[in-house]
């Protein structure tokens, strides 16, 4: 690349040796000279010249000085490196030059040898700089990008990294969140598009922000459904109890969200949650056109189809035994062993409760009657009867006891 420099300097002369001097190094496009007899005309020229590269500046000149120059070209959003020239012993305007911005200077009568190396060395600086901004620029954009799928200090990590850790398609074990709102295909039938509009950017905002407290991944949004990963693409040791920790957050989130919109009237459906854990395939699948982070697998599908599960059980979150037993001290209750949807082999899955649940007189309640119901005693139909005749709204019990009336014995279930 050629490096275009502007000397400003009144001597009639000055033009002649500098392109005598540099005669090779312009012959060989390393170089390129523009000239200025004042600092009035070195502004033009700059403004005639944008890319150019530095400027060398005599001090004493007509119209405006090269201090005032400099005290322009300082002023500018595109600051040139500028090298002042000045009267040997003549030190102070030069300290006045290097205080106010200057990056070099060379005293007269000019040493063209150390023009040469002045000029090298600004060059240089120069060139450092542009990378300088051009790698912050790309760390900006790619930060920019990220934040879309990432919480802000991962974000900002791997941007810094330069989007390559963790980032190459590469089979690897994470939790995944599948979430879903409930009747949302009717809902988008009867509101109006600005109002839908209004509810959904709202919904996913706090789903998102929720996401990112817990430093997850949300590897995609399709409509109102979000898919979420838990260690990917760094290292979460701890990755299933994360899972656990904010689904149980998101369900907060989309309950309230829920109750505020529908006391203005607007009636949003209630979002299931699934996790599972496993290995995936996992990084940008976009290809070199566009970003697309997200996740393939078996794995993936299991989260999925547990989200579904909830629709038949009644529950708002369902997880796996994978996830129940990775997350440390879980707290939750057993659903039993469902055959999900284009699946041979049954899963045990679990709803998770918050402690003062967990630790309430109708959980003892519902694991002794599960019991039963396990091991095919015929006394769990009256003791889950019990329980939602104490309970009314515990929905799982409720399942059961339907279930058993229904004439089904254990805990196996086909899910459609």
């Amino acid at each position: 690349m050629t490096a275009t420099i502007l000397v400003v300097d009144d001597e009639p002369d000055l033009e002649a040796l500098v392109l005598q001097k540099f005669r090779k190094q312009i012959r060989d496009g390393v170089v390129a000279f523009v000239f200025a007899r004042d600092g009035i005309e070195a502004l033009q020229s700059i403004a005639d010249h944008p890319l150019v590269d530095m400027v060398v500046s005599d001090i004493n000149m007509p119209r405006m000085d090269g201090l005032s120059l400099l005290q322009k070209l300082q002023e500018a959003e595109d600051k040139k490196s500028t090298v002042i020239v000045s009267a040997y012993g003549d030190m102070s305007n030069i300290r006045t030059a290097m205080n106010r911005g200057a990056f070099d200077f060379l005293t007269k009568p000019i040493d063209f040898g150390d023009l040469e190396l002045t000029i090298d060395k600004t060059i240089r600086h120069v060139e450092m700089m542009r990378d300088a901004r051009r790698r912050q620029a790309e760390a900006e954009r790619a930060h920019a990008s990220l934040s879309r799928y990432f919480s802000p200090q991962i974000a900002s990590r791997l941007a810094a990294d330069g989007e390559a850790e963790g980032m190459a398609v590469h089979r690897r074990e994470v939790a995944v969140i599948f979430t879903d709102i409930a009747g949302f295909t009717s809902l988008t039938e009867v509101t109006e598009p600005e109002l839908l509009g209004v509810v959904l950017n709202e919904y996913l905002s706090g789903m998102t922000d929720t996401v990112f407290s817990h430093e997850g991944t949300v590897a995609k949004i399709i409509g109102d459904a979000i898919q979420i990963l838990f260690n990917a693409p760094g290292d979460q040791p701890d990755y299933a109890a994360r899972a656990v920790a904010c689904a149980h957050d998101l369900d907060v989130c989309a309950q309230d969200f829920r109750e505020r919109w529908k006391a203005k009237g607007v009636n949003f459906g209630v979002t299931r949650i699934g996790v599972h854990a496993g290995p995936a395939l996992v990084g940008n699948f976009g290809g070199g056109r566009f970003f697309d982070y997200t996740a393939y697998g078996d794995t993936i599908n299991i989260a999925a189809r547990l989200e579904a599960a909830n629709k038949f059980l009644g529950t708002r979150i369902c997880v796996s035994a994978t996830v129940a037993a990775g997350a440390k001290q879980f707290e939750g209750r057993p659903v039993g062993d469902l055959v999900l949807r284009g699946r041979s082999e049954p899963l045990r899955a679990y709803e998770p409760l918050r402690p003062e649940s967990f630790a309430g007189s109708a959980m003892a309640q519902y694991s002794e009657a599960f019991a039963k119901l396990e091991s095919g005693d015929a006394s769990a139909m009256p003791a889950f009867a019990a329980l939602v005749g104490s309970h009314a709204d515990d929905m799982l019990a409720g399942f059961h006891l339907k279930r058993l009336l229904n004439g089904a014995k254990g805990v196996r279930m086909q899910l459609e």
